[in-house]
């Protein structure tokens, strides 16, 4: 299947490792060109240098912390200069603090919603523009399952990500007409070193090892296993192709069945 996307100008938000960097590694295979940030230079300019090697793209690595309003518009400023426009944004941030809601002070509310409702929202108003312009623009914003059924220990996750997608489902309504599609895509559990973390701090929290946290998760799982950052990448880069461009305003999980809800 041809994506259309080839020379397509897209932006993958905290893509030095996990979900992000196998999204920038899915649409670079595609053919787009690929800016991608993080907050760490050493981190993004390595993933970015291995994301080239391994597809033979052009891969633009920005330092860009998204929990600040400044860094949000400076990476689509440098992508914009850089490489010529913005097409695709692929919104995305590492997950908020874990704690149940007496582990939770103000400072911990605070940071949690910068960095996962203000970072998505700073950073499609920065892209719009470009998209309005071209007549054409696609925007997936990487949430969780917790938007659509909550995850015990994430509350600050479980509170504030179905925000995202009320965001994205609002303004996929007001940019129909302008040839820009919004979704949000949600990652069940998945392996990568987010996931690691939380496993880790479970294990510790019930004196059990990290290996019975992981299975305790898997079994409840139809599939059994947990996911691969590239499959949930596969979805968000179909979303952002030209093939997806009657689609808009949805919330699609890739959770290998967890979800039990009907829709």
């Amino acid at each position: 299947m041809n994506f259309g996307i080839r020379n397509k100008v897209a932006l993958v938000a905290a893509a030095s490792r996990g979900l992000g960097y196998a999204t920038a590694m899915e649409l670079a295979r595609e053919g787009a060109q690929v800016a991608v940030c993080g907050r760490d230079e050493q981190r993004i300019h390595r993933a970015a240098a291995e994301l080239s090697a391994s597809t033979g793209g052009r891969i633009l690595p920005v330092v860009a912390d998204v929990e600040k309003a400044q860094d949000c518009e400076y990476f689509i400023a440098q992508a914009a200069e850089t490489l010529g426009s913005v097409d695709i944004l692929v919104t995305n941030a590492g997950g908020p603090p874990a704690g149940f809601f007496d582990d939770i002070d103000d400072e911990s509310w605070a940071l949690g919603f910068e960095r996962t409702m203000m970072s998505a929202i700073r950073l499609i108003r920065a892209a719009l523009p470009h998209m309005r312009e071209k007549k054409w623009g696609r925007i997936v914003a990487i949430t969780s399952i917790s938007v659509k059924q909550p995850i015990p220990g994430l509350l600050l996750s479980n509170a504030l990500r179905p925000g995202v997608v009320g965001m994205a489902k609002s303004l996929a309504d007001e940019v129909a007409l302008e040839g820009i599609t919004i979704n949000a895509v949600c990652p069940g559990w998945t392996a990568t070193e987010r996931v690691d973390e939380i496993l880790q701090a479970r294990a510790e929290s019930r004196g059990i090892s990290k290996q019975e946290a992981a299975a305790e998760i898997e079994q409840s799982i139809p599939m059994r296993r947990m996911a691969k950052p590239e499959e949930l990448a596969a979805m968000v880069t179909f979303l952002c192709s030209a093939r997806a461009s009657y689609i808009t305003g949805t919330t699609i999980q890739v959770d290998g069945g967890a979800f039990r809800g009907l829709m």
